[in-house]
């Protein structure tokens, strides 16, 4: 978001022609040093601003300055506006205010080219965009989140939460955070959050695991095969570089992917369709689960 708030600065100095130090910490809702840090990546991109010291000092630009050509070409006019249309997604009022003034001061048209709906077929009320928004705003703010969590052992808790980063990987939205009990950092879906409260407290950012670390966490290659019926349901599932075809026209897929309650559940989750070549263990799993499915139904 720094990219964002660096170019509402511009635009705010180019309207106003200067400002202090704390008054832009206190529109833009930083810390002073942050403003002076701002100031530098303007500077060292470019941007002729600088601070005068005294009475009536202030971060100005120099005269004159206008955002033309000599600084950013057409095509990279167009790229901030498509960079800002994509953060406008979220629907933030001060974002769709920035998109529309930068669009106004380049003289180039911002195309509504993206959208994105974060609720569910049926959520008449945009439950989930109002909590996508509000998580949005702990990450950005570093605030802690109540949140109340369906678990996938089937309990429901309560956790105290320090935001991250929100992820969008599989079809599926995850916000990775530390959780303040277990002292450690985990991943949620947001659709199992089912309550969720932003807290006055703020917390202090600390390393995050990377992707290869997270890697370690166990997934076996598996392989299924499934008839030519069912392409539209396997190419949802799995990338096409994943996919082989046989010569009766079944389609073999074969990934990587994590055992546990949610690899049998995907798998059952093709009925008859669907079919496990390896690993054996598995084969041998889905079996007994098919098998309590039966008993569970005999009567």
């Amino acid at each position: 978001m720094q990219e964002s708030r660096l170019f509402r600065i511009v635009y705010y100095l180019l309207e106003k022609g200067q400002a202090t130090a704390p008054e832009l910490a206190e529109r833009f809702e930083v810390s002073v040093r942050t403003i002076y840090r701002d100031i530098d990546s303007l500077s060292a991109a470019g941007i002729p601003i600088y601070a005068e010291a005294g009475r009536n000092g202030g971060i100005r630009l120099m005269n004159d300055f206008v955002l033309d050509q000599a600084v950013l070409s057409k095509e990279e006019k167009q790229e901030i506006l498509s960079a800002l249309q994509s953060i406008n997604i979220t629907q933030n009022i001060s974002e769709s205010q920035i998109l529309q003034k930068l669009s106004a001061v380049f003289g180039l048209p911002s195309e509504n080219w993206l959208e994105v709906d974060f609720s569910r077929w049926g959520d008449q009320k945009k439950t989930d965009n109002v909590k996508f928004a509000l998580l949005k705003e702990a990450v950005i703010h570093c605030r802690n989140v109540k949140i109340r969590y369906a678990g996938s052992d089937g309990t429901v808790w309560e956790r105290i939460v320090q935001p991250y980063k929100l992820v969008y990987k599989a079809k599926a939205w995850y916000l990775k955070a530390f959780c303040t009990q277990k002292q450690d950092m985990r991943t949620f879906k947001l659709n199992r959050i089912l309550d969720y409260e932003m807290l006055e407290e703020g917390f202090v950012r600390r390393s995050f695991p990377t992707e290869a670390e997270e890697a370690e966490i166990d997934c076996p290659p598996v392989t299924l095969r499934f008839p030519k019926e069912m392409a539209y349901r396997v190419y949802d599932e799995f990338d096409r570089t994943q996919i082989q075809i046989a010569e009766n026209g079944d389609l073999i897929a074969s990934a990587n992917m994590p055992e546990g309650a949610w690899l049998t559940g995907f798998i059952l989750s093709f009925g008859t369709q669907g079919e496990i070549l390896s690993p054996i263990h598995l084969r041998k799993e889905i079996a007994r689960q098919a098998e309590m499915i039966v008993e569970k139904y005999k009567t």
